[in-house]
């Protein structure tokens, strides 16, 4: 039987993390000694009392900046690796339309211009089909959508996600940032790099 891949996206297959340093600095959000990832950026407004700022800057960086979000190292070329392997390949998100605070935003639609720039629709990048792409709207809509589409492999970066999975999926966590820290232990393997990818697919 011929590999299935799910993957997520964000988080996974682009990077969102000098993006929200970048936005959160111009509205003057959080002072400059502040980390450029996003799990600080985040954990600074929140300590701060300032959740709903947050909320409105993810949707911000989800919309409108999406553009200037970096796709992860060597993502694309593993990718059009494992295709030629003969793997299908589906990307599997959940996200909402709409931010929950700030302006109404399609995020579904800035996530698809985001993928067009990127070469996943080209000839000469993923070459994917718009059918190959699912947004869903809940947690539970993605798990659903791994199923429906016969994933035999899932590539995600939250644990929670992972969990969720029935056991029939080998389930692949996406931890770039876990250098020198303990992983989170559960019914999955752990990758920091992309390129890691292929050994536990093929």
């Amino acid at each position: 039987m011929k590999p299935v891949l799910g993957l997520d996206f964000d988080n996974t297959l682009i990077r969102y993390d000098d993006v929200f340093f970048r936005v959160a600095r111009e509205k003057d959000l959080i002072p400059d000694t502040v980390g450029r990832d996003k799990q600080s950026v985040k954990q600074f407004l929140i300590e701060a009392n300032k959740e709903d700022h947050w909320t409105e800057l993810q949707g911000e960086v989800y919309g409108p900046r999406i553009s200037e979000a970096e796709i992860f190292d060597g993502a694309l070329q593993i990718i059009q690796f494992l295709e030629r392997a003969g793997v299908e390949i589906y990307l599997i998100s959940h996200k909402t339309r709409t931010p929950y605070l700030g302006e109404a935003h399609d995020l579904h639609a800035a996530a698809r211009t985001w993928l067009h720039e990127n070469k996943f629709f080209s000839p000469d990048g993923a070459n994917w089909l718009p059918s190959q792409v699912f947004f869903e709207l809940t947690k539970k809509k993605k798990i659903n959508r791994v199923i429906q589409q016969q994933c035999t492999h899932f590539l995600d970066d939250l644990p929670e996600i992972l969990e969720l999975l029935p056991e029939s999926v080998k389930r692949i966590r996406f931890a770039p940032d876990t250098v020198g820290s303990n992983p989170a232990s559960g019914p999955w393997r752990e990758i920091r790099h992309w390129r890691d990818l292929p050994s536990l697919v093929l």
